[in-house]
């Protein structure tokens, strides 16, 4: 099968996505592919691909009017809505404004509370037992408690040494 772009080199890359109700396959060779930014990871849409077949000229993009754009990736809010992604890690502090709310509507929290890697389980599990510990540590000593101020004090030294000693969960495998 021939790339649909420039019609010689046989096509290597085939997508099929859903636009306005119609069934819409393009089918591009490497060179096209890359050219039109498929391979970009940060993501592409079909239609606009699409609308731009056949032209000779790349037009630049445009932002709307007030749209922020990224200074770092060129990234805009335009971009944002349409692939549902930003294009680096700069682009949280750029967009930041609003998108709280638009997590929160989106995913119904702010904070992950889904799985979590199971490495990661064990210091999330010791780093609030000492947490723990610490506020009942505060508490003892706010009531003049020096006994049960000294035990909490001992077993938070432990629990910080086993924490010292335990494998973190950002060394290893990933």
């Amino acid at each position: 099968m021939k790339c649909d772009v420039c019609q010689s080199e046989d096509a290597t890359v085939y997508f099929s996505q859903l636009i306005e109700g119609k069934l819409k396959k393009v089918n591009l060779c490497k060179s096209c592919a890359e050219e039109k930014g498929v391979t970009d990871p940060t993501g592409f849409a079909l239609a606009d691909m699409l609308q731009g077949m056949g032209e000779e000229t790349v037009t630049e993009k445009r932002t709307a009017p007030g749209d922020r754009v990224c200074d770092e990736c060129g990234f805009t809010q335009s971009d944002f809505k349409k692939t549902g992604r930003f294009g680096c890690a700069h682009c949280y502090e750029v967009f930041a404004e609003g998108l709280e709310n638009l997590l929160e509507a989106m995913h119904k929290k702010t904070e992950h509370c889904g799985k979590v890697p199971k490495r990661y389980e064990a210091t999330r599990a010791r780093r609030e037992r000492l947490n723990d510990l610490k506020g009942k540590l505060q508490e003892a000593v706010a009531s003049e408690d020096y006994e049960e101020a000294a035990r909490l004090r001992d077993e938070i030294s432990k629990a910080e040494a086993e924490s010292e000693e335990a494998p973190s969960a950002s060394a290893g495998e990933d």
